[in-house]
C-alpha cells in the first residue's frame, strides 16, 4: 500500500469502552436530579469530545458543574469495563511488523487515552496517543490534523484515519486522508456513508483481509 501513516480512533475503534461511560453518566446525572440516560442515548452521544456529550443530557449553564462530578468519578473507575475491540492488537502489530506509523488520534481525554493503551497492551504498537486538552483542538479541526502529523512528521498524503463516527470521516476530509470506517462504534454504515465515507466494513479484521495483511490469515 500507498499509506505508511495510519491513525485510529479510539472508542469504537480499537477498543468498547461504552460499559464504563454509560457507568459514568449514570452516576454524574442523578446528582444533579436529572435522569440516568439509556446505554443507547451514551452510545450515539459520544464522539465529539466530553464537554459536546454532556450538552445531550445536561443544559448548558450546568455543563461545568456536570464535568466536576464526571471526571473524578471517571477517573477512578476507568479502567472498570474496557476491553479490545478484535483484531486491534494484531492488526496494530502487523503494520508496526512492516514498518509503518500507527496512532491513535481520539477527542477522549489524551491522558486518559495514553493509560488505557498502557492498561490494554497496545502502547508498544503505537508510535504516539494524542487526545482532548493535548491541544486547543479536537477533530474535525484542521488544526488538529496538522498538529498530528507534525508531532509524526508525517506527509498527508500517506496518511489514512480509521474510525466509526462521523467526526472521524470530516476529520479525514479535512485533513485530504483516506478514511477507512468500521460499524464497531456508535454510527451505522448508512450513517458514515451519508457523512461521505466511501469505505466501510463491519470490523479491523474485514480492513486487515482487504488490505492483504499477512496476520489476516492467522
Amino acid at each position: 500500500m500507498r499509506l505508511r501513516t495510519f491513525l485510529f480512533d479510539l472508542d469504537g475503534t480499537l477498543i468498547d469502552h461504552l460499559p464504563a461511560i454509560h457507568r459514568c453518566y449514570s452516576y454524574t446525572l442523578p446528582k444533579l436530579g436529572l435522569p440516568a440516560p439509556t446505554y443507547d442515548q451514551v452510545r450515539r452521544a459520544i464522539g465529539g469530545g466530553l464537554p459536546q456529550a454532556m450538552s445531550n443530557f445536561v443544559p448548558k449553564d450546568r455543563i461545568d458543574e456536570a464535568l466536576a462530578i464526571y471526571r473524578p468519578h471517571w477517573a477512578e473507575t476507568m479502567l472498570d469495563g474496557v476491553s479490545l475491540l478484535p483484531g486491534a492488537e494484531l492488526l496494530l502489530r502487523e503494520l508496526k511488523s512492516r514498518g509503518w506509523q500507527t496512532a491513535v488520534f481520539t477527542n477522549k481525554h489524551g491522558p486518559s487515552a495514553r493509560k488505557l493503551c498502557d492498561h490494554l497492551g497496545i502502547a508498544p504498537w503505537l508510535d504516539d496517543v494524542a487526545g482532548a486538552e493535548d491541544t486547543a483542538w479536537l477533530k474535525p479541526a484542521p488544526e488538529f490534523n496538522d498538529w498530528m502529523l507534525d508531532r509524526l512528521g508525517a506527509d498527508p498524503q500517506t496518511t489514512c484515519l480509521v474510525g466509526d463516527s462521523p467526526y472521524d470521516v470530516a476529520a479525514a476530509q479535512a485533513g485530504k486522508w483516506e478514511f477507512f470506517g468500521v460499524t464497531t462504534g456508535t454510527h451505522s454504515e448508512t450513517e458514515l456513508r451519508d457523512a461521505g465515507a466511501d469505505n466501510v466494513k463491519s470490523n479491523l479484521p474485514a480492513w486487515m483481509e482487504a488490505w492483504g495483511l499477512a496476520a489476516a490469515q492467522q
